[in-house]
């Protein structure tokens, strides 16, 4: 076994895994697999620049995982890092901050290469299962950007396309410094027409609908998940590999996009992280489901940071 730790670094949530990897099967034994909204992008759609806050929350996290993968003897580390840091200007303030806790320099990656990454962890354990044909359409709905991968048992074509939760919600959900509770019929049509602008860019060079499985991934789809099955609490092992139709996506989305802040805050499942900026993740979820025709998304918790882990045991052999 070759133990690693893998970090993805998103503009809403850090995350790490600490896994051992069987070098034989490549299959992954989680040690330890946690999640913190650091919001690291808050403003970067408007400022272009990592705000010092939203720093310090970063940095405060990597210092918990730091003391983490030393407890569990992790013989490698990746450290991985997207939307957000790839976009302000001053990453470099990022770069030395985690290198100065870590150890290690966050590899600030191309969409394209982040793509790479989601398939290959949300797609490795689903070969051969019942009803599950391929190719199939990988969508990676995150903070500030989407990724889209159609693949086979490797990655045909990939695009990385600038709409996510959080980039969303600031620019068309927030008015005089709040998220407006609920949003307007104008504020939605206008995030729509954004979303739906995306998806003419990713057709460009992503065959979307010639996609027979759709697998969604990233905290917007496991939260619509668990919201689809009434869960008392949110629970990984009953949202993986999870299904859940179009009819009951919109449905969801549509209550999320007229409830209030406080009714949001009351779902069971909900991390509190997320109250302001899933409305605009399901409605990701949602028009990616009506322009392919997918009857349904097949949900996995296993992603990006799955695929990291992959790599850095790849690496160690």
């Amino acid at each position: 076994m070759t133990r690693v730790a893998a970090i993805d670094c998103g503009t809403n949530s850090i995350r790490l895994l600490v896994a051992d990897v069987d070098p034989e099967t490549g299959g992954l034994t989680d040690l330890d697999r946690r999640m913190t909204i650091v919001r690291l992008g808050q403003g970067v759609d408007r400022t272009g620049r990592l705000a010092p806050e939203a720093l310090e929350r970063t940095f405060a996290a990597c210092r918990e995982y730091a003391g983490v993968i030393e407890e569990h003897g992790a013989e490698r580390l990746r450290f991985v890092a997207t939307s957000a840091s790839r976009d302000a200007e001053n990453r470099d303030v990022f770069v030395r901050g985690v290198l100065d806790i870590l150890g290690v320099e966050p590899e600030v990656i191309s969409g394209d290469q982040e793509a790479e990454f989601s398939f290959t962890g949300a797609t490795r354990e689903l070969s051969g299962r019942d009803h599950l044909d391929k190719p199939y359409l990988v969508v990676d709905i995150g903070g500030g950007s989407t990724e889209f991968v159609v693949g086979d048992d490797h990655v045909r074509a990939a695009r990385s396309v600038d709409v996510g939760c959080v980039r969303m919600t600031e620019r068309h959900l927030v008015r005089d410094g709040a998220v407006t509770d609920p949003p307007t019929a104008g504020q939605v049509a206008a995030m729509r027409a954004d979303i739906e602008a995306a998806l003419d860019l990713a057709e460009r060079t992503v065959p979307l609908r010639e996609a027979r499985t759709l697998v969604g991934l990233a905290g917007s789809v496991t939260t619509v998940s668990a919201i689809a099955q009434e869960l008392p609490e949110y629970d990984s092992a009953a949202i993986h590999h999870s299904r859940v139709s179009r009819d009951r996506v919109r449905e969801i989305t549509e209550w999320l996009l007229r409830s209030t802040h406080a009714e949001r805050a009351a779902v069971p499942s909900m991390h509190p992280g997320r109250v302001d900026v899933i409305g605009a993740g399901a409605l990701v979820l949602l028009s990616v489901m009506e322009r392919t025709g997918a009857e349904e998304v097949v949900v996995s918790e296993h992603d990006i940071l799955d695929g990291i882990a992959h790599s850095c045991a790849a690496e160690a052999r």
